[in-house]
């Protein structure tokens, strides 16, 4: 027996998923008309047509490169991998800087991991003397995202999003998440606008195929630095370094909005945590469905990189100012003093760096992120890290009672984060600490030595190292 349902003419549901959709598409170039905006929420920034964006995504794919081990010869190196790398990956890339022409030729020119970004906690009362700054808290963060299709895969034509994972003030059509908002499909481009409010460690990644997507690399960190940059409270807790002090002794910044001073620090390093699994990776570049429920990665990566690698300079990872060569692609990390030119060629995709440098009597910030799909256990062996924040939550109770712990290793799962905080030790000579996934598997990829989750952490004597600029900054010592 058939049941008959009554006919709606157009349900609210589905006027609203289908207005979504419309908004957001004309969101990014300012087409949206008077009634569509009094719909939206209120404090939606929308960009006028012409307004250049903060950053500038493209979704695409490419080649990176990890260890000729394990002995899973037949998926890994790739047949198909170009020298010198041996893993094909989807990802984004960085485009800010580049004209049309330049950014449709980084198809194939994907990184892994994703680029990272940061931004100020919006707040219009916040104090800021750099325009730039004054305009992206008071208005909202602009980020274009364009899908250039896939080099490799020219049958699939997979849209693309950017769902920052864990943000709690989303609106539904600029969340990423395509079965509720907008995706991007090939060839087109959407700007999401941003007025993050909840200072800390996040992390973004591409919302459609969401398991194949972040796998193969379409994810990377972003966080969000507290308003107390820029305010400070009182003598005991200055404006800090990115807040404009220039002061001897300002720290760099605050991870949160302490009040004490408490979260306070002098450098910072992102600490992105994946994992291939060769065989995924080998059926994407060979036309041939993986079976997910088989998952057994191969390589856990520490931003993108293995070890020794985590050590080799960094790249290109200024987001608001990227170095490219004259066509647009990434630069490879250029050689230190001493070292063979060439000598990184094959990270040109994999630019982030995980070594930490810092001085005697820093305090340094690590903002740990896990977007593998297993738990994570990161030791810091012979220096205490203090916790200060989990899934960009301050560690405080309701009442403001501190509930931060002090540990050599912190724990966390698949899609969560870690703020930790250290203070280097005094040292007469260049010190080095070891920072590693104790699971030897993870530290060492299936124990065979081949690299894996594994940094420095190097203590130099006071006024060794130069002051950071940015996040990750290293430098030739």
């Amino acid at each position: 027996m058939r049941k008959h349902l009554p006919r709606r003419l157009l349900a609210r549901r589905s006027f609203l998923k289908g207005l979504g959709g419309t908004l957001a598409l004309a969101a990014g170039t300012g087409l949206v008309p008077d009634f569509a905006r009094r719909l939206l929420p209120s404090g939606v920034a929308l960009a006028a047509p012409g307004d250049p964006p903060d950053l500038f995504f493209a979704g695409t794919d490419g080649w990176m490169s990890l260890p000729p081990g394990p002995p899973i010869s037949y998926f890994h190196p790739d047949s198909y991998a170009p020298a010198p790398y041996t893993t094909y990956i989807f990802g984004f890339r960085n485009v800010t800087l580049l004209g049309d022409a330049q950014r449709a030729d980084q198809k194939l020119k994907a990184q892994h991991t994703a680029p990272l970004f940061y931004l100020d906690e919006f707040d219009p009362s916040t104090p800021a003397t750099d325009p730039l700054t004054r305009r992206r808290i008071t208005d909202g963060f602009w980020l274009d995202l364009t899908n250039l299709g896939l080099g490799m895969r020219p049958d699939l034509t997979d849209a693309h999003t950017v769902h920052w994972h864990g943000f709690r003030n989303v609106i539904t059509f600029f969340d990423g998440e395509p079965t509720g908002s907008v995706a991007v499909p090939v060839g087109r481009r959407f700007r999401y606008v941003y007025r993050p409010r909840d200072p800390g460690t996040y992390m973004f990644h591409c919302h459609v195929e969401d398991v194949e997507h972040v796998h193969m690399g379409m994810t990377g960190p972003v966080f969000v630095r507290a308003k107390q940059n820029f305010t400070g409270n009182g003598p005991s807790v200055p404006v800090a370094r990115l807040g404009g002090n220039a002061a001897p002794g300002a720290p760099m910044g605050y991870a949160y909005n302490d009040l004490d001073g408490s979260t306070a620090y002098d450098r910072e390093f992102a600490m992105m945590l994946t994992e291939v699994w060769a065989e995924a990776h080998w059926c994407d570049a060979h036309i041939q469905l993986p079976e997910w429920s088989d998952y057994r990665p191969d390589f856990a990566l520490l931003n993108g990189r293995v070890h020794p690698d985590t050590l080799a300079p960094n790249g290109s990872i200024d987001p608001f100012h990227p170095v490219t060569d004259p066509g647009g692609d990434l630069l490879p990390p250029q050689p230190r003093a001493g070292e063979p030119a060439g000598a990184w060629d094959h990270l040109r995709y994999q630019p982030l760096s995980a070594l930490v440098q810092c001085n005697a009597g820093e305090r340094v910030l690590l903002r740990f992120a896990n977007l593998g799909f297993r738990e994570a256990s990161m030791t810091l062996a012979g220096l205490r890290m203090r916790v200060v924040g989990k899934d960009a939550t301050p560690m405080k109770g309701r009442d403001g009672t501190p509930t931060g712990y002090e540990a050599q290793t912190v724990n966390f799962g698949a899609g969560e984060s870690i703020d930790a905080i250290f203070t280097a030790p005094p040292v007469t000579a260049p010190t080095t600490y070891l920072l590693f996934n104790r699971s030897l598997k993870r530290s060492a990829n299936l124990a065979g030595g081949f690299g894996g989750q594994m940094t420095e952490v190097r203590v130099y004597p006071a006024g060794t190292v130069p002051p950071q600029t940015i996040p990750n900054e290293q430098f030739d010592l």
